[in-house]
């Protein structure tokens, strides 16, 4: 029986390659948005991700100023000023709410921050007796921030500004290298540090508590700012 011989294959060379098929038609144009943003998505914040509500700025001490204790006191201040301004409109239920995993409230933080300048101004640096419940009475069970049922929002913040008017009664004019009293919280010299170190302390804490508090604020109700 006669076999066909196979069918040699032919090699493409560059000059032969295959030409392109005819382009592709463009889709439908998506129309331009107008007015407000999309809704959102389950699990989106209902919100403009912008700075449609942006708090105050702070109130920070004049450029112009160059003693260092002045400006210290004067950033303490004004912190102090901005942790009521970002809690400024919160319901009591948000205040009471906790926004993030770690499970800190904004009434909680309050409570907290008035407990640091009272262990650090009070109890450290004047060296006031007072019971351990006292000076750590921000704590609850498992020593996390607490603030019981009975305490209304009005009392906290009011707290906060008592403890606000007498730290300032405690530190002013009194020199920055002056060391904490003895027989409060702190019982040998070497433990005992000065006022400025104890200012800067304060500084501090309030500056990170109240970067935590941005974010609590702008998961509430999507205001930001300063």
């Amino acid at each position: 029986m006669h076999r066909r011989p196979p069918r040699a294959s032919r090699a493409r060379t560059p000059g032969h390659a295959r030409p392109p098929g005819p382009p592709t038609p463009p889709g439908p144009r998506r129309p331009p948005r107008t007015g407000r943003s999309d809704p959102p998505r389950p699990g989106r914040f209902p919100y403009d991700h912008e700075m449609t509500n942006p708090a105050d700025a702070l109130d920070e001490p004049p450029k112009f100023l160059t003693d260092q204790r002045a400006l210290l006191d004067g950033y303490l201040d004004a912190y102090r000023d901005a942790l009521h301004r970002k809690l400024d409109g919160l319901s009591e239920r948000e205040l009471r709410t906790s926004r993030l995993p770690s499970g800190w409230t904004p009434l909680q933080l309050v409570k907290h921050l008035t407990h640091v300048e009272l262990r650090w101004l009070v109890w450290g640096f004047c060296g006031t007796t007072m019971t351990e419940g006292r000076a750590w009475g921000d704590r609850g069970p498992h020593d996390r921030w607490h603030v019981a049922d009975d305490e209304s929002p009005a009392d906290v913040l009011a707290e906060h500004r008592r403890q606000w008017a007498r730290s300032r009664e405690i530190a002013a004019g009194v020199p920055a290298e002056r060391r904490a009293s003895l027989g409060g919280r702190f019982s040998t010299e070497e433990e005992a540090p000065t006022l400025g170190w104890i200012l800067f302390h304060l500084l501090q804490e309030y500056a990170r508590h109240l970067g935590h508090l941005d974010v609590a604020r702008e998961l509430a109700d999507g205001r930001t700012g300063e």
